[in-house]
């Protein structure tokens, strides 16, 4: 059965609100499991087909809990190469943070992304967690269908 991670940071609560909206997408699909995760361990991140992450944007820049995972991830020289990857954040001026993390799920871990990244300005709208949930099942019926 596929495995999706679906991982955030969140001051706010605007990215966990997407967050949960990707989740909720992705789990509208049978056999797929689906982990909502605030922290996780490096080394975890092998165990999912796909890697959803939530980064809200603060002063240009992807979350130090979110950096500090990948950095982990490298030094440990965790495998996540063919993987899927995805990314969405919610921003008040700039919205830099879900384009970085697609750049390093690309070009360090050499990861299939699903891009653009989606983003919400400020509070997430309604049709902005409707994007969410789509991502969230898209990504599962790719799972299923191995593709």
């Amino acid at each position: 059965m596929p495995k999706i991670l679906v991982f955030y940071y969140s001051r706010t609560g605007r990215t966990e609100r997407m967050a949960s909206a990707v989740a909720e997408g992705a789990k509208a699909t049978d056999n797929v499991e689906v982990a909502l995760e605030y922290h996780i361990q490096a080394e975890d991140l092998s165990a999912f087909d796909a890697i959803l992450v939530g980064a809200p944007t603060y002063h240009h820049e992807m979350p130090m809990g979110i950096k500090k995972l990948f950095e982990d991830a490298a030094e440990k020289q965790v495998n996540l190469k063919g993987k899927t990857g995805a990314a969405f954040g919610s921003y008040g001026w700039s919205g830099e943070a879900p384009k970085l993390v697609i750049e390093v799920m690309k070009y360090k871990f050499e990861m299939q992304v699903r891009e653009p990244p989606i983003l919400a300005r400020d509070e997430p709208t309604a049709s902005v967690l409707k994007t969410c949930q789509d991502l969230g099942k898209r990504i599962s019926e790719i799972l299923i269908r191995g593709a």
